[in-house]
């Protein structure tokens, strides 16, 4: 399995998770972060790549601390750059 690819699948589902926990369409969320749908849709398929601004943005509107969005690697597993 691609590293890389996993921990965006759990950073978007972390983010799908808290959204529908606080009751908000995506198209909500996506207005308040000003970000596209489209973005936010991809972004919990696990298909982006958020900056930390995007991140700080979610985890506000989400009522989280930015770090509850970003699920810790494996032991002994690094995340790798491509």
């Amino acid at each position: 399995m691609d590293a890389r690819k996993d921990y965006l699948a759990l950073l978007g589902a972390r983010v799908r998770f808290l959204r529908e926990l606080r009751g908000l369409p995506q198209m909500d969320l996506s207005y308040r972060a000003g970000l596209s749908k489209n973005y936010v849709s991809e972004l919990e398929l696990g298909k982006r790549n958020p900056t930390a601004l995007t991140l700080l943005a979610l985890a506000r509107i989400l009522r989280v601390r930015p770090s509850d969005l970003l699920p810790l690697p494996e032991k002994g597993e690094p995340v790798k750059r491509d």
